[in-house]
C-alpha cells in the first residue's frame, strides 16, 4: 500500500450533514451566541474597574462613668393653708361692702356691713324681758324674807312659805332665760359688722349692697387666704415614693429633710426652696398614689392658690454611673439597644438597661462597661458585624466662619 494515500471523506449512502442541509450558518444563531457572551464580558469589565466602598463613617462617644444626681418630679397644685370662707351668720341686707376686692387685709378689718336695726329691737325686747325676770325674782326672794319668820312662829302654814321658795327657784331660772336671750340678740347684732377673720389675700365679693343674705343657709360673702407660706400638693406613685424612700435612706436622711424645688407652669424656677411638711398616711386603692404636701415661703406674695405647678425632689447622687445621649438608644419592640464599635473597628448591636432621664442624657444601669464606645450619630448606615470608621466630635469639620459684610 502506497504512503500517499489519498484521504478521502467517507460518506454514507444517503447519509448528510447538517450543512449539508442548512448551508453555511445562519446569522440568527451567530446574534444568538453573542447575545448570551456580552453579559459576562460587561460583569467582568465592570468587576474589574469598580472601586471598593470605604466604611462608613460614625461619629462615637468614649463611656466615662460619672456622678449623677438623682432627682424626680411631682405635678401638683399650690393651695393655701387657710382659705376661710366669710359667709353670713344671719338674715339681712347688705347696706356696705368695707374692702376692696384682691387686696390684703388684716385680722379684724370690717368687710360688710349689715342692716342693724331689726336685731337692735330684738336685742332690746331682750332686754325687757331680762329687767321682767329680774324683777319678779326680786319679789319672790322678799316674799321668802317675810314669810320665813312668820312660818317658824307657826302663825303661817308651811306651804306658803314653801310655795314662795319654789317661786324664787322659779323666777331666778327665768333671769337665766332672759339673760341667755339677750346674749343671743347681741350676738346676732355683732354678726351684722363682718370682719376679715385672719389677716390674707381677700378675692372678689359674692354679694352687692341690697342683697339679701343668710336666708335658709350661711351665703358666702368673699373668701380670704393667707399666702405665706403656701403648700403644693400632688400624689407619687407607689413606686416613685419607695424608690425615693430608699435612695434617701441610701444616704442617710429623712424624706423631711430633701430639698425641694418649685418651678411654675411657665418654666421658670421659684428662688425660695421648700421641705415637705406632709405624707400621707396610705396609698389611694382607686390611683394607686400617695398624697404629699410641700411648704414654700412665699413672702411677696407671687405664689397664689390654684396654681399649677411641678416640684423637683432632690433625692442625692449615684456614683459610677453611665449616662449616654438618648439620640444613641434605639427602641425595638420595647427593648433599648446601643450601637457598640469594638477593637476591630466593626459595630455589633447591644441591648442594654436604661433608667431615668438625667441632665445630659439617659442613664444605662447594664449592659456598658467604662472605656467601650458608642455609636451617637449615623448608627442607621451601619448593620451587624460591618468595619465603621469611627470620628469623635473633635474630628468633625467645623462650619466655615461667615465673611464678614462689605
Amino acid at each position: 500500500m502506497s504512503a500517499d494515500l489519498n484521504v478521502v471523506p467517507v460518506r454514507f449512502h444517503n447519509m448528510k450533514t447538517p450543512w449539508d442541509c442548512w448551508g453555511n450558518p445562519p446569522k440568527q444563531l451567530l446574534w444568538a451566541g453573542l447575545l448570551v457572551l456580552l453579559p459576562g464580558l460587561t460583569s467582568c469589565r465592570e468587576n474589574a474597574g469598580s472601586p471598593v466602598l470605604p466604611p462608613p463613617a460614625v461619629q462615637v462617644l468614649a463611656v466615662a462613668p460619672t456622678h449623677v444626681p438623682l432627682s424626680q418630679e411631682l405635678i401638683g397644685q399650690l393651695d393655701s393653708p387657710q382659705n376661710v370662707e366669710v359667709r353670713a351668720r344671719v338674715e339681712a341686707f347688705v347696706e356696705a361692702v368695707l374692702f376692696t376686692e384682691g387686696s390684703t387685709v388684716e385680722k379684724g378689718d370690717r368687710l360688710f356691713a349689715l342692716d342693724e336695726r331689726p336685731f337692735r329691737e330684738r336685742l332690746a325686747a331682750a332686754n325687757g324681758m331680762l329687767a321682767e325676770a329680774r324683777a319678779a325674782l326680786n319679789k319672790s326672794e322678799k316674799d321668802v324674807e317675810r314669810l320665813r319668820p312668820l312660818a317658824e312662829k307657826r302663825a303661817i302654814p308651811r306651804q306658803d312659805l314653801d310655795n314662795a321658795i319654789a317661786a324664787v327657784e322659779v323666777n331666778r331660772a327665768g333671769v337665766t332665760s332672759a339673760e341667755a336671750r339677750v346674749q343671743t340678740a347681741q350676738l346676732d347684732l355683732g354678726y351684722c359688722d363682718v370682719r376679715a377673720p385672719i389677716r390674707g389675700l381677700i378675692g372678689a365679693k359674692q354679694v352687692s349692697v341690697g342683697d339679701l343674705v343668710g336666708k335658709g343657709q350661711p351665703t358666702l360673702l368673699a373668701t380670704v387666704s393667707t399666702l405665706n407660706p403656701i403648700w403644693f400638693y400632688g400624689s407619687v406613685s407607689e413606686v416613685a415614693y419607695l424608690k425615693a424612700e430608699g435612695e434617701v435612706r441610701r444616704t442617710g436622711r429623712q424624706l423631711s429633710e430633701v430639698p425641694v424645688s418649685l418651678v411654675l407652669a411657665d418654666g421658670s424656677a421659684f428662688p425660695s426652696p421648700g421641705k415637705f411638711v406632709f405624707i400621707d398616711r396610705a396609698v389611694d386603692s382607686k390611683t394607686g398614689t400617695l398624697r404629699v404636701r410641700a411648704e414654700f415661703a412665699n413672702p411677696d406674695g407671687l405664689l397664689r392658690p390654684g396654681m399649677f405647678a411641678r416640684v423637683r425632689v432632690d433625692v442625692g447622687q449615684r456614683t459610677n454611673s453611665i449616662v449616654v445621649p438618648e439620640r444613641s438608644l434605639v427602641e425595638l419592640q420595647g427593648k433599648s439597644f446601643v450601637w457598640v464599635v469594638g477593637s476591630d473597628q466593626k459595630a455589633s448591636q447591644r441591648p442594654v438597661t436604661v433608667g431615668d432621664a438625667v441632665s445630659g442624657g439617659i442613664l444605662v444601669t447594664a449592659g456598658l462597661a467604662p472605656g467601650e464606645q458608642i455609636i451617637v450619630e449615623g448608627w442607621q448606615k451601619v448593620r451587624e458585624g460591618v468595619a465603621v470608621r469611627p470620628i469623635t466630635p473633635e474630628d468633625k469639620p467645623q462650619a466655615p466662619a461667615p465673611l464678614p459684610h462689605k
